[in-house]
């Protein structure tokens, strides 16, 4: 049975008062583990300025901070419980989306886990996904996980660092094989970045951005 009835009300900070919204493309922030809302928003100031950015907090308390799912390698973790998150997501997109002329997402570590499990649980729902220093899940064959439809037309920015300290290989190798499959790939490596954004990314982003949704 579905936990995402028990959780929360959606927090989001907007860049935009909701009577400017309408219309504009919008970019859904999503924060990595034990963090919230405010970790990604000041990058609504740095990315092109014609979307309506929305950061989204998840709705599991953690320590400091909160998280869309338990720990890959943690006992709680499940599929399903990623499968609960996606369906408090969509939950809440669903009541505004229509109001956009399209929807990217923008996820961070274990955001990007959580916008590429959206994005394949509704493939004709997104204009693009980016991805920085993260991962997507092993759906293991779960038919809620609509690969099958995904023929590489979406555009899908990954950035990451090799040196990457967190991102265990077993999660980077299962990702690079699922994004060649499935996505139209942009993928960037920098140096000395570690398990973070750096600027450089950033205005990568923002060029990916430009030439993928908005043009």
């Amino acid at each position: 049975m579905s936990q995402a009835s028990a959780f929360p009300a959606p927090v989001v900070l907007w860049s935009h008062e909701e009577e400017e919204r309408a219309g504009k493309p919008l970019l859904v922030l999503l924060h990595g583990y034990g963090s919230n809302e405010q970790d990604l928003f000041s990058l609504a100031g740095l990315l092109p300025q014609d979307f309506v950015v929305a950061s989204l907090r998840a709705p599991i308390a953690t320590g400091p901070g909160f998280t869309w799912f338990p720990l890959t390698a943690s006992i709680d973790y499940s599929l399903d419980a990623v499968k609960d998150a996606a369906e408090y997501v969509f939950s809440w997109l669903d009541s505004f989306k229509s109001n956009h002329s399209s929807v990217t997402l923008l996820g961070f570590s274990m955001g990007m886990a959580m916008a590429t499990s959206l994005l394949r649980q509704r493939p004709a729902d997104f204009a693009a996904v980016v991805g920085l220093s993260g991962f997507a899940v092993d759906a293991d064959a779960d038919p809620a996980f609509r690969d099958a439809e995904l023929d590489g037309s979406v555009p899908l920015f990954w950035g990451r660092d090799q040196q990457d300290p967190v991102i265990t290989p077993d999660k980077i190798e299962y990702t690079m094989e699922w994004v060649r499959k499935h996505t139209d790939l942009t993928k960037v490596l920098y140096t000395g970045m570690w398990h973070g954004i750096n600027q450089q990314e950033i205005g990568h982003v923002g060029e990916f951005l430009e030439h993928k949704v908005l043009s």
